[in-house]
Formats: C-alpha cells, sequence, structure tokens
C-alpha cells in the first residue's frame, strides 16, 4: 500500500512519518540504529531526519555521528535511491552559522559522512537573523544547481525571515523553500500556529515538525510518580506541572482507548491532521518503539476526536 505524500513544491515523495536520526550514534549505537532503520523501512518508511550536530552533546561525539551511521546503513543496504535523507546545516562545532561558505563546506562534510553525492532535503538548522537571505538563499541555490541538495527547507525560522526569503527566491528565479521544520505537537501550540504557518500555507510548504511527541511526554509513560529511564525525561517531565499537559494526557487517554490505539499513535494522529503538516519527526532507540509511530499511517482520528484533543490543548 503506497502512502506517500508530496513534499511541498519539491518532486520527494515522503512517508507520513519521518524517523528522527537525533538518537543515532547518541542513545542508540549503530546495530541498534541499523535495526531501527531495517525495521522503518521494512513498514514502507522512506524519509529519515538528520543534522550534521548529531550528536555533538554526547561525550565523546564531536557531531556527524549520526549521518555517519545512516550513510553505512544506506552503503550496507544498497538502498541510497529508496531513502529520502533529510539533514540540517548551522550547528555543526566546525561549521556555525550560515554564512555562503559555512554552508556550503558543511554540505560538503555531510555528504562525505552519508556517503552520498547528493543530500535529498537540506535544512538551514537555525535561522541567523545577521545573515541576509539573499546570502542564505544564494548559497543554497548554488548547491542546487550543482546537483548537491535536491530540495531545500528552513527550521526554526520566524515568519518575518520565511516570507523575506520566499519573495527573494521568487523575485530571483532562485530554489525556494519546500518544507518548513518547526516546534509543533500537543503541548506545544504556540510557536507556529499563528503567523508562520500562515506563511507556511500562503507558500505551500510542507511542515515537518520535530519534537512530534514532546520528548516522549505524549507517548504517556511519564505519570505522576513515574521514574523513566531517558535521556530526555527532564525536559518530557515537566509537562506533567501544567494544566494544559494533565488535560491533555487525559484527552489521549481517552481516544486511545476508544480507538485500541497507543497515545504515541494518537498524538502523531493529531498532528498530521493539522493543515500544513505532511510527515511529523519521531524517534525511536530501540525496534519496539517504532510500531506506535509507524501506525499513524493507518489512523485517522474522527472530527470529534480532534475536537476533543484541540480544546485538550488550547
Amino acid at each position: 500500500m503506497t502512502s506517500l505524500r508530496k513534499l511541498g513544491s519539491s518532486d520527494l515523495e515522503v512517508f507520513p512519518l519521518s524517523l528522527g536520526g537525533n538518537v543515532f550514534g547518541w542513545t542508540a549505537d549503530e546495530a541498534q540504529s541499523f535495526a531501527v532503520l531495517d525495521a522503518y523501512a521494512a513498514a514502507g518508511g522512506n524519509f529519515v531526519d538528520t543534522a550534521d550536530v548529531y550528536s555533538a552533546w554526547a561525550p565523546g561525539n564531536k557531531g556527524g555521528e549520526s549521518e555517519t551511521i545512516i550513510g553505512n546503513w544506506v552503503k550496507a543496504r544498497g538502498n541510497r535511491s529508496d531513502v529520502v535523507i533529510a539533514t540540517k546545516v548551522g550547528q555543526h562545532p566546525d561549521h556555525q552559522g550560515l554564512t555562503a561558505d559555512t554552508i556550503k563546506a558543511a554540505a560538503d562534510a555531510s555528504l562525505r559522512r552519508l556517503g552520498s553525492d547528493y543530500i535529498d532535503l537540506y535544512y538551514t538548522h537555525f535561522d541567523r537573523p545577521e545573515i541576509p537571505v539573499e546570502e542564505i538563499i544564494g548559497a543554497l541555490d548554488d548547491l542546487v544547481k550543482a546537483g548537491k541538495v535536491r530540495a531545500i527547507g528552513a527550521s526554526n525560522i520566524s515568519a518575518e525571515r520565511l516570507q523575506e526569503s520566499l519573495e527573494f527566491s521568487d523575485r530571483e528565479g532562485l530554489a525556494r523553500y519546500a518544507a518548513l521544520q518547526p516546534h509543533y505537537n500537543l503541548v506545544s501550540r504556540d510557536t507556529y500556529e499563528g503567523e508562520l504557518r500562515d506563511v507556511a500555507s500562503r507558500a505551500g510548504l510542507a511542515a515537518v515538525p520535530y519534537y512530534a511527541l514532546a520528548s516522549g511526554f505524549l507517548t504517556g509513560k511519564y505519570r505522576p510518580g513515574a521514574t523513566v529511564d531517558s535521556a530526555r525525561a527532564e525536559g518530557a517531565g515537566k509537562h506533567l506541572e501544567t494544566e494544559r499537559g494533565r488535560r491533555v494526557l487525559a484527552a489521549l487517554d481517552e481516544v486511545a482507548q476508544a480507538r485500541g490505539a497507543q497515545l504515541a499513535t494518537v498524538a502523531l494522529a493529531w498532528l498530521a491532521a493539522r493543515p500544513t503538516v505532511v510527515a511529523p519527526i519521531a524517534s525511536a532507540r530501540t525496534v519496539e518503539q517504532l510500531p506506535a509511530l509507524l501506525a499513524v499511517r493507518d489512523l485517522a482520528l474522527t472530527d470529534e476526536e480532534l475536537k476533543l484533543l484541540t480544546e485538550a490543548s488550547a
């Protein structure tokens, strides 16, 4: 069964769940990462998200570990043309920022680690407002013209800068953002909903939200009195302290029970049904965590269920 979705104005077609690569080389070693990637691909998944900085924060790492593992995996499986690889530029310790030179050098470094001659989707990781959009878009356009990048996207950018970038691309006939990666989930709606989403919607951009499960909070494993063994437990647990977090968990419990689904699946299905969203990003450290994520492909929530969740998370 084909369930691929078109990614904005690009010619990329992607699975409705993007597999987050932030755990590869951090909480999942290469063997575990290969197992997760194999299981994701076996289920029809084709959209893997990483960044050049993953996972420089882990002791002993330099950044690029995730890209290297993904590169090793596609080489071992001989499936490069079947996988849509998204990576990001701007945060690697050796390639900080978004000057034209940095973008081009970072892209070449990512290509080496990925063992590929092209990147399917290349995002600016965090916008740098001090750098003119003309310089950023110009460098990205050069990469597209050189065949090193198929489509471009932006993450962590303001509505104003996104609009300015799109207008420049259109005016000059240069590569244009096709995707936007915002921080967006049931307990974090304020950054994206509003002006930023309006710009994305008008421009036909595909939203690919990160932290789709709020660092694991929306899986339901964080409950009052529960101890969770996770590198992200502190960040996820803080949602329990908010009225909104508790309301959302109660609504997720209700829908999940009625549908015989996991909480994570329901949370992702709500996100997948939001305007502009094409594929939420979620990561799995183990193969056992994958089925609940992959099930988003087959769970269409009713209008009533969507309303219940939307109101609980308001």
